[in-house]
């Protein structure tokens, strides 16, 4: 009790000099004092120690002193000592107004043009129209994408957009009755190796690439056991919403990965056979592909196919900066795969045993179901960070502009390997121990050409010429002879290697002839699993086939042409029984 008495009293003391003192401020400043008790309990408490230590500075002492005083009243303050000094001189000129808030008097009125307004209102109310989902700080990524289109330094800064909103967001609350609007999370950026920081922004700003096998047995068609698939996705770091994927039995390099860019960019359309509820809308071109350090990634193909569409290739920092696509990898095991025949789980001293013998599910059956499920349920889920966004809300919201589309056939040029080959006179490019030939190529007989070709099928590759260090597109050429075949690298080494131990001549119906002769492609049932493997994932990515463009023959004129060919004698057919009797006769 002694010890609250004391303190109540050293409080009445320290209030009845704070008002001496104001009272004596007053008194200088020629205000009547009778106003003092009036404008005095106005002051919070805040006011009331910055008054006092304002007070302190006016007294006079020397200048050491002063000095000495200032530190201790900023320290005192929570201020600095250049902010204690304007605080003291706007004291000295404009009294008690220099220390207690004042109404501003346009407060309710935005100081932001009418055209901004009417832009900022219409971007908030049409990006929540429908199903459609924008959140506040996704409208100031559009002020400021549309001031950079415009040309224009000053535009309203997010701060006055989310002054502007806020009152509407407020509203909708309320009517609403929402008590928690959940975790909305932070800005999200990602730290890569060498030392940058890319803080996310908006959709298609940054995407991560990742490979894993998944934690399934898969089958052929005649049931036969061909092991685990890989699943490559892409994932968009601002929405979460998986961009693109590629399942097989390959494993990760940079055809893979590339063919898992080339599906994220395409517009992605399914027939009746995915029996899909919504779209997967999902397309574009990267600012930035987050990735490991694999050397897939660090490929020069992989580099080329960045310099090609535009991109930057960052690697990480650490393997937790890759948190998203593990998490969605995780999130594929155990909410989609574990209810499969064939699951092994994830856990490798658990797994099941009968799990290989209950597989009965192919490739294809696995990329149709997975399929739906990333656009009918992954894609469409609200995401923790978004609050009442669904992924592929949030990506769409998220949008500084539509992105631009490119051509099918555009994609199969850029997301291709290339080498550099002599084209011969005639127009001819020797590749893999095959002839090509193409049209428009003879006028660039002794030049070097780039060629780009598909792995999986070089019967047809892409030719360009270098000119002022950008590729320029010459012709598509094809393998003679092999027009209607199908013919994968690995199959043209394999039959190359062979040919030339026996010391034949090469040639493309040699080659060709090798590989049809080969027993693994006499019957299904004789194949080795690395070539079923192959066979069950051409039937979900079947090799893209370029219209084939046969060139013209030159008949050249002759006199011998005029005259009659000679007809082939018709073959004469015996009868087996009657050559026997007449033998024995």
């Amino acid at each position: 009790m002694g010890e609250t008495d004391s303190d109540s009293l050293d409080t009445t003391v320290q209030s009845v000099e704070c008002d001496e003192k104001l009272a004596r401020f007053l008194k200088e400043e020629d205000i009547d004092t009778a106003v003092s008790p009036i404008l005095y309990p106005l002051l919070d408490e805040e006011a009331k120690l910055t008054m006092e230590v304002l007070e302190s500075l006016r007294e006079p002492c020397d200048r050491a002193t002063y000095g000495e005083k200032l530190r201790q009243s900023a320290e005192k303050l929570g201020k600095s000592v250049r902010t204690v000094q304007r605080l003291v001189k706007k004291y000295e000129e404009k009294g008690l107004a220099a220390i207690t808030a004042t109404e501003r008097s346009d407060k309710g009125h935005y100081r932001i043009d009418r055209e901004w307004q009417e832009f900022i209102l219409k971007t908030y109310k049409e990006g929540n129209s429908g199903s459609k989902k924008m959140t506040i700080a996704q409208v100031a990524i559009r002020v400021q994408a549309r001031a950079d289109q415009l040309g224009l330094d000053q535009y309203p800064s997010h701060m006055s957009v989310y002054r502007l909103l806020n009152p509407i967001l407020e509203r909708q609350q309320q009517k609403q009755k929402i008590r928690n609007t959940g975790w909305k999370g932070g800005r999200l950026s990602h730290k890569t190796r060498d030392g940058n920081q890319l803080d996310i922004q908006h959709s298609n700003q940054v995407w991560q690439c990742d490979h894993t096998k998944l934690d399934i047995m898969l089958v052929d068609r005649n049931g036969e056991i061909l092991g685990r698939p890989w699943l490559t996705k892409i994932t968009d770091s601002y929405s979460r919403c998986i961009m693109g994927i590629h399942l097989g039995f390959d494993a990760p390099s940079s055809q893979v990965v590339s063919l898992a860019l080339r599906h994220a960019i395409l517009p992605k359309k399914y027939d009746s056979q995915f029996t899909l509820s919504c779209e997967w809308g999902t397309y574009g071109v990267p600012e930035h592909l987050f990735t490991d350090g694999g050397k897939d990634f660090k490929s020069e193909h992989l580099k080329q196919i960045a310099f090609q569409l535009g991109f930057s290739n960052h690697l990480r920092d650490r393997p937790s900066e890759g948190g998203i696509e593990e998490r969605s990898f995780g999130t594929l095991n155990t909410a989609f795969l574990s209810g499969f025949l064939g699951y092994l789980g994830s856990n490798v001293q658990q797994r099941p045993e009968t799990a290989e013998a209950e597989a009965c599910m192919s490739l294809l059956e696995l990329h149709r179901l997975l399929v739906r499920y990333i656009v009918d349920n992954y894609n469409q889920r609200i995401d923790a960070r978004s609050g009442d966004q669904t992924r592929f809300q949030r990506w769409q919201a998220g949008l500084v502009k539509l992105p631009e589309l490119i051509q099918e056939r555009q994609l199969d040029i850029c997301l291709k390997k290339q080498t550099r080959r002599t084209i011969y006179r005639g127009g001819g490019i020797k590749f893999q121990n095959l002839l090509y030939r193409g049209s428009s190529l003879a006028a660039y007989a002794g030049e070097t050409a780039i060629v780009r070709f598909d792995p999986r099928d070089i019967t047809t590759i892409w030719v360009y010429h270098l000119q002022k260090g950008k590729e320029v597109y010459l012709a598509a050429a094809h393998a003679l002879d092999l027009e209607m075949e199908e013919l994968s690298e690995e199959e043209a080494k394999a039959a190359s290697r062979k040919i030339r131990n026996t010391a034949k001549t090469m040639s493309n119906q040699s080659i060709l002839a090798e590989v049809r002769d080969r027993d693994v492609f006499i019957k299904d049932k004789e194949k080795t699993r690395k070539e079923r493997k192959k066979k069950e994932q051409n039937r979900v990515h079947p090799v893209y086939k370029a219209p084939k463009t046969p060139e013209p023959e030159v008949v050249e004129s002759s006199p011998e042409l005029d005259e009659p060919k000679p007809q082939p004698k018709r073959r004469r057919i015996f009868n087996y029984d009657e050559l026997r009797q007449e033998y024995e006769e």
